[in-house]
């Protein structure tokens, strides 16, 4: 029994991580309590030092000294700050008045709205329940179609995952050990394509389905000529001018993503002021939200650097990466086995505990097979946008269903659902056979011809004992200082190669 626990600690160890999470065990606990349960096992066992526990104080400080998870309470700040000042109310309204002419001009106005809500807030919860409180009334009153209303609303609310500045991308940048400005310029164009399918969608059904998506009626348009001009501007100006502020400082190297979140929430602070709808009940709120929201994902980050310390500690790591490297199909072999794990998965757990419990185990391996990880990132976050899109467990139709009305049925969500799942499915495909969607843009590695570099090397003679004349070695005499130098140059180059090859 020993043997075959030492022989097979790591998938014990993941398989006891996986029965916790199906039993409904809170997530940062379980995976702090088999991290310390296993690690004190390997340490019986011999596996483990009994010093593992020492570089644990580190590895939480580490944590607490991360600059960049600071981003996480701004950016949710920001987006808690314009969704309770009423910024989703007039933007649909506006934007509701501007395509209502169009067959389907409401649902567009939403998937519009919810990218635009996506590029300042980031938060999901809050673009569904906007929406669903602001549009969903609004389109059932005019005759949409309720499956195609509430797919629509939840869709367009789970862009807040993939349009910067989304939480999912700054959690995944860290955990891949690479930049969050980076991540956000490789997850710009396919969360515009990810939009543009979605309008493409309802364009079809408008099309061939005009009964489903109608029009809005002359007397419902209030607003038309210059008012409505007036009011577009007024409306879509300040948002896009606060997008600016946070990502392009980003885009544009000016800021980092840290100081792009504050400026972000100090942009949304003086919106709420200018509507005059900041209170202090509503900071309260907001500032209430950020906390929890930030403690949960500072707790699930401890738990899971425990769980990690232990896992890697009996080489969990290379048992994964022995794993996924053996696949049929190489890279490709790979990169399905492992979007088909997620999108599974995904029925279960949310987009927090699979960047925290599964991407730290999939990074090495990605890393080894070469593929690039900004891209393997961006990629990974739309697929796991589907984890809020799933029947019966998606929080966004969740969120739906607590906001919707009740002659909308839970069912006619969960179908309204199923086409926009299958167009997220899509794109994950698209960005496997063209990544050029995610690394455009990217500055690449700079390619050096190491043949032609020159390696000067000073010579010094401090230390060396001189050799008498007439007493050098057959060797050294045959040897020049040139020669020497030349060869020592070589080995570098001969180094440097090797290092470039790997």
């Amino acid at each position: 029994m020993t043997e075959f626990l030492i022989a097979n600690m790591a998938p014990i160890i993941f398989a006891s991580m996986v029965v916790f999470l199906l039993v409904g065990f809170p997530v940062s606990f379980a995976l702090a309590a088999n991290g310390i349960f296993f690690g004190f096992v390997g340490i019986e066992l011999g596996l483990l030092g009994p010093q593992l526990f020492q570089a644990l104080p580190d590895r939480i400080f580490g944590i607490m000294n991360n600059d960049t998870l600071l981003a996480i309470p701004f950016f949710t700040f920001m987006g808690l700050i314009l969704e309770r000042s009423g910024m989703a109310e007039d933007l649909l309204d506006t934007i509701g008045q501007l395509f209502g002419p169009l067959r389907g001009g409401l649902a567009l106005a939403v998937i519009f709205v919810g990218a635009l809500l996506a590029a300042t807030t980031g938060v999901v919860a809050a673009s569904v329940i906007s929406m669903g409180l602001i549009s969903l009334p609004i389109m059932l009153r005019y005759g949409y179609d309720k499956k195609l209303a509430s797919g629509v609303i939840a869709a367009s609310g789970t862009l807040a995952q993939i349009i910067p500045p989304s939480l999912v991308l700054i959690i995944m940048a860290d955990q891949l050990g690479k930049s969050v400005g980076d991540m956000y310029k490789g997850a710009f164009l396919p969360g515009m394509t990810l939009t543009a399918f979605y309008v493409g969608y309802v364009v079809l059904v408008a099309i061939f389905r005009p009964r489903w998506a109608p029009a809005l009626p002359l007397e419902a348009r209030t607003l038309r000529g210059g008012k409505l001009l007036l009011r577009v501007l007024t409306t879509l100006v300040p948002p896009l001018l606060l997008i600016f502020l946070v990502l392009g400082t980003i885009f544009l190297g000016i800021a980092t993503p840290t100081e792009g979140g504050a400026m972000g929430a100090t942009g949304a602070l003086i919106m709420a002021l200018a509507r005059r709808r900041l209170s202090w009940k509503l900071l309260r709120q907001a500032m209430d939200t950020t906390a929890k929201l930030t403690t949960f994902v500072v707790f699930i980050l401890v738990g899971a650097r425990v769980f990690s310390l232990t896992f890697y500690g009996v080489d969990g790591h290379k048992w994964v990466e022995h794993l996924l490297t053996g696949l049929p199909g190489g890279e490709i072999g790979f990169l399905i086995v492992v979007n088909v794990l997620v999108f599974l998965l995904a029925f279960f757990l949310d987009f927090f505990e699979l960047s925290f419990i599964v991407v730290p185990l999939l990074g090495p391996v990605a890393q080894a097979l070469g593929i690039d990880l900004i891209w393997f990132g961006v990629l990974l976050a739309v697929n796991m946008q589907t984890s809020f899109m799933h029947p019966p467990f998606g929080f966004a139709l969740f969120y739906l269903r607590s906001v919707a009305p009740a002659s909308v049925k839970t069912t006619d969500i969960y179908w309204g659902a199923i086409p926009f799942v299958c167009i997220q499915i899509i794109m994950v495909g698209i960005l496997i056979f063209f990544p050029q969607l995610v690394t455009f843009g990217l500055d690449q590695d700079e390619k050096v011809d190491l043949d032609s570099v020159q390696i000067e090397m000073p010579t010094s003679d401090y230390g060396a004992p001189a050799t008498p004349a007439g007493f050098e070695s057959p060797k050294e005499a045959a040897v020049s200082p040139a020669d020497s130098e030349d060869a020592a140059s070589k080995a570098v180059r001969d180094a440097m190669k090797q290092d470039q090859a790997k």
